[in-house]
């Protein structure tokens, strides 16, 4: 069980190591590919906000959100197969930063192709989301049993 359960831990944190191995090496001066597709969902939530609580000077910068989702999803990623549950928050705090910014099918009409691809990026998105509040749930039942576990009984004399 120990052995396969970090090797599912490893399959699964791979998706978000590598991704941000990928944004890293592409980072650059201006922020990469990763940076230029952010700025216009980041400008969307700036007038979102500004719609909502008035007008005021919040600047996203795009550059610095693409450091945070590296910093996010390659850390989390890593202690997450360390099987440590700081990983697994990192991770579910990245997804739900991301998830409905980035995959944004909501603007679309349903008959149009994009929004099914962004539909299906969405739920995928929303599944690694479930699975790892999944992994923090088991985390969190395994421990408290071995604590019941562990409480050693008075022995009469």
């Amino acid at each position: 069980m120990g052995f396969s359960s970090f090797l599912g831990r490893v399959l699964f944190a791979s998706i978000f190591i590598l991704s941000a191995w990928q944004m890293f090496n592409e980072f650059g001066n201006d922020g990469g590919p990763a940076a230029k597709e952010w700025a216009p969902k980041l400008e969307l939530v700036k007038t979102f906000i500004d719609g909502k609580i008035g007008k005021n000077d919040i600047y996203f910068d795009a550059r610095t959100f693409v450091a945070t989702c590296i910093f996010l999803k390659g850390f989390g990623g890593l202690l997450f197969v360390l099987g440590s549950g700081f990983g697994a928050f990192l991770l579910i705090f990245y997804l739900i930063l991301t998830t409905p910014i980035l995959y944004d099918f909501y603007n679309y009409d349903v008959g149009e192709p994009k929004f099914f691809v962004l539909l299906r990026e969405f739920l995928q998105c929303v599944a690694y989301l479930g699975a790892l509040l999944f992994f923090l749930g088991m985390k969190n039942s395994i421990l408290r049993k071995l604590q019941k576990k562990k409480a050693p009984k008075p022995k009469a004399a």
